[in-house]
């Protein structure tokens, strides 16, 4: 036996240990969501709704379940059938046994399938011009955003921070819908359709707000099992639909869908989505400031070039006879009305423009609007909330005012009828 010393724990309960086994896999990725293709055998569909079977090839085997109501299985699947799984290990505590927990199960000539679907979807949307068609351009500066994703997810919790980080308060939509599995198509092209209309400045009229003027629909990474919703003809004429532009920001810099292509913008991953639409204010501010410098400066040089002139003249002026003296003078008082005139007309137009600018963004941003009396209130995503039904007793709410910040929870909700 070894020494104590030696010891890496303990002594463990063999059940603490077993838990401990299934916690490590559970939480390694590499375990988790994988595609993998095998034999079935041993292949037996309950009275409860699960079904057990074992995964197997000439190198190994594994024991694999699919719960009831987990996912569709093809009619066509038996004993010898050859497959392809979406899965993630997972230990039975109390038997010691490792067994693969599948999510989705698709023949592999199914698998074929699908890609000649897409090449046929590719070749169609190519034959009608949609790839080659003009494309919404962004908005300078975002007033509304639209997020198409999945509720609670990471590509969400991280697109919050990146525009909190950027624009603080900047007013945002979260439509969540399924990005995966059976019914995630319909539920991506209702989300699309839900953000086209508050798109529309008469809607948007109604709910007191400015008309949404960005989409961006997507999710984190995964297998392209996962991603093949967006692979998908009611997806791309959803995107299509939209008179504003759309961001198809799905996995990874690999991944490259359908979205993606009939997209106004195309984005590597979510985050890159906020990066491409929303603006940095710090930034903003700061250009502001150079373009004030840089006119100021132009200005001093423009009528220092213009006395400089007028000396120049002047000096020739003495060395002229006296006959052209008068005839000098005339055209020295219309040169100088020029350049004057010029000059102002050029700084008048220049901060004209630089002062519809900063009142632009000042009037869009969030400070403005607290400093006339309101507060702005969300929820711990960093999520606006400007309705009463985004409200739940005991929920925790942070408020924004012209002078700083408080964190309440409410304890009491009273809807105004209709």
């Amino acid at each position: 036996m070894r020494g104590a010393s030696d010891l890496t724990t303990g002594p463990l309960s063999i059940g603490n240990f077993v838990n401990l086994i299934r916690q490590t896999v559970k939480q390694d990725r590499l375990f988790q969501n994988q595609a993998i293709k095998g034999e079935v055998s041993q292949w037996k569909q309950y009275p409860s709704g699960h079904t057990y079977f074992t995964l197997r090839d000439n190198v190994g085997q594994m024991s694999a379940v699919i719960w009831q109501g987990r996912c569709s299985i093809d009619p066509s699947i038996k004993e010898g059938s050859e497959v392809v799984v979406i899965a993630g290990v997972d230990l039975y505590a109390k038997q010691g046994r490792i067994q693969l927990v599948v999510d989705k199960i698709e023949p592999v000539n199914a698998i074929g399938k699908l890609e000649e679907a897409l090449r046929k979807l590719k070749l169609k949307l190519r034959q009608e011009g949609v790839f080659d068609r003009p494309r919404n351009q962004l908005p300078l500066i975002p007033k509304h955003i639209a997020i198409v994703t999945g509720t609670g997810s990471a590509a969400l919790s991280d697109m919050n921070r990146l525009i909190e980080n950027r624009w603080p308060g900047l007013r945002r939509t979260i439509i969540g819908v399924l990005v995966q599995g059976e019914n995630s198509v319909q539920e991506i092209v209702r989300g699309l359709a839900v953000a086209r209309k508050l798109s529309d400045p008469e809607v948007a009229n109604k709910r007191n707000q400015p008309p949404v003027d960005v989409i961006i629909v997507g999710r984190g990474g995964g297998s392209p099992e996962d991603l093949w919703s967006f692979n998908l003809e009611p997806v791309a004429r959803a995107i299509i639909a939209s008179k504003i532009p759309v961001i198809s920001a799905v996995g990874h810099e690999s991944d490259l869908l359908i979205s993606d292509m009939v997209a106004d913008i195309r984005a590597s991953t979510p985050s890159n989505a906020i990066e491409r639409c929303v603006p940095d204010y710090n930034s903003i501010q700061m250009q502001l400031s150079d373009y004030n410098e840089r006119i100021d400066g132009a200005t001093i040089r423009q009528f220092s070039d213009v006395r400089n002139r007028l000396k120049l003249l002047a000096s020739m002026l003495k060395a002229a006879p006296m006959a052209g003296i008068n005839n000098a003078k005339i055209k020295i008082q219309n040169l100088t009305m020029r350049l004057n005139n010029s000059s102002q007309s050029i700084i008048s137009q220049e901060k004209s423009r630089i002062a519809k600018f900063e009142a632009s963004l000042n009037a869009v941003h969030p400070q403005r609007v607290l400093e006339r009396g309101y507060s702005m209130i969300q929820n711990d995503e960093g999520e606006v909330l400007s309705k009463i039904e985004q409200l739940s007793i005991g929920q925790n709410i942070k408020m924004n005012f012209a002078d700083g910040k408080a964190e309440a929870s409410i304890v009491n909700l009273d809807k105004r009828k209709r």
